[in-house]
């Protein structure tokens, strides 16, 4: 990896190691990282590595981690231990509380030369699994120094991505370049990698697909639909900064012809929660906190449920899901657990985050895009008068993700090859 580019990328990374460190005490304060493992963002291992072979696995969040957990079985089943590192809270809680025993967590160090040294010297695993679009140049220059192979598992590469990088070519070529495979949600997503440098490509699947269907506490479910008695209800799940006001804005629409509507928001971040609160609370609306404990009320306009691993619950509760991170420029987030439960699903149009997904569900009618709140509020009004329409949209979207399914299968048997030491991709030729 000799691009001049990536030579100053490897100087500013060094330059900007004391900036790291305060924008990790600001992460900190804001409720993002875990103050008692400072250490592992900066490549200091909090725990000793076991004896034998060891697999390192990156899944930056929540649904990376949770798509990868069977892969991580798989590698224990074949004689290894799993290294499995994860960047955000939550997603380190699913894999504490999930993952099959043999199963290391560490937080992820920052993409720094020294960071990556000291995490590489400790762990040295013999094989490095990155999941989806974690692109990282010098942790890739240091697994190619070190003659670590490095596979992408369900890889996907965004159209602005991709024009991104293309902006940089030889920038791009040394750092795809030190990828061993790439095991591609696409023909499409795999083009893109191909044409950046990676060498060895298959299209593969989404194994998110193959995902388990996201479970809930049944004592929980009756508890909280006891509250509900049957008021019209729709859900905004996983919504961001500016994005909660546009809920609230298309709530205050409906209560014109609902005038007992529920809206459930569980946003993304639930540290959040109380500024959220304050903004909705300024508009005139009654809210509720799931994390304080406090009870849906006849007045309760909004009820936001700011607490971790409980959509499973809230998308039984309210049939009709609105998918967040999509009104605002985040890229939207995956549709697929609602689709599995039965929701009928609605979106916004930015959804690059998952562009195959979402053009997929939509050609087929498995789910509604709107551009903005006033489109929002005409297909929630459709919807809640509609039982039968709720009712196709939602088998639709079932329909759509078992038809996708066997993505897993395939990501397994690619990377069972590596997993016996050698080199190749199981089925190139």
């Amino acid at each position: 990896m000799s691009s001049v580019i990536f030579r100053v990328y490897q100087g500013l990374g060094r330059l900007a190691a004391p900036l790291l460190v305060g924008m990790y005490k600001w992460r900190a304060r804001q409720g993002k990282e875990d103050r008692n493992r400072k250490g592992e963002r900066f490549g200091v291992a909090s725990k000793e590595r076991p004896v034998g072979s060891l697999i390192w696995i990156h899944a930056a969040s929540v649904g990376e981690a949770n798509a990868v957990l069977p892969l991580a079985k798989q590698v224990i089943d074949s004689g290894s231990k799993v290294l499995m590192t994860t960047a955000t809270l939550t997603s380190a809680q699913v894999v504490e509380a999930s993952a099959p025993d043999g199963v290391i967590h560490q937080f992820v160090p920052y993409d720094t030369r020294g960071n990556i040294k000291r995490f590489l010297n400790h762990w040295s695993p013999r094989l490095a699994i990155t999941v989806e679009s974690e692109i990282w140049p010098a942790t890739f220059h240091e697994l190619e120094k070190r003659q670590i192979p490095l596979i992408i598992v369900n890889g996907r590469m965004s159209e602005g991505s991709f024009a991104n990088w293309n902006r940089v070519p030889s920038f791009a070529r040394s750092v795809f370049g030190t990828v061993d495979c790439v095991l591609a949600q696409s023909e499409e997503d795999g083009a893109r990698f191909s044409q950046l440098g990676t060498n060895r490509v298959k299209a593969t699947g989404n194994i998110k697909f193959d995902g388990n269907i996201p479970d809930c506490d049944r004592g929980e479910l009756d508890d909280f639909q006891k509250q509900l008695q049957g008021r019209p209800r729709w859900l905004a799940a996983s919504t961001h900064a500016e994005e909660e006001v546009k809920v609230a804005q298309t709530h205050k629409a409906l209560k014109k012809t609902f005038d007992n509507l529920l809206t459930i928001i569980v946003p993304r971040h639930p540290v959040r929660a109380t500024e959220i609160r304050s903004e909705l609370e300024a508009m005139d609306l009654v809210c509720a906190l799931r994390s304080r404990g406090e009870a849906i009320t006849a007045a309760t306009d909004i009820y936001i449920a700011d607490t971790l691993g409980e959509l499973g619950l809230f998308y039984r509760a309210a049939p009709i899901v609105f998918m967040g991170g999509s009104l605002v420029p985040i890229g939207g987030h995956n549709l697929l657990e609602p689709a599995q439960v039965g929701c009928a699903i609605l979106s916004g149009t930015h959804t690059q985050n998952f562009s195959w997904i979402y053009r997929h569900f939509a050609k087929e009618g498995g789910v509604l895009l709107v551009k903005d709140e006033a489109e929002l509020e005409e297909q929630i009004t459709d919807l809640l008068l509609n039982s039968k329409k709720v009712e196709v949209l939602s088998d639709t979207a079932k329909t759509l993700v078992e038809s996708g399914r066997g993505a897993l299968a395939a990501t397994r048997d690619a990377i069972g090859e590596y997993l016996q030491g050698k080199s190749k991709v199981a089925g190139e030729e």
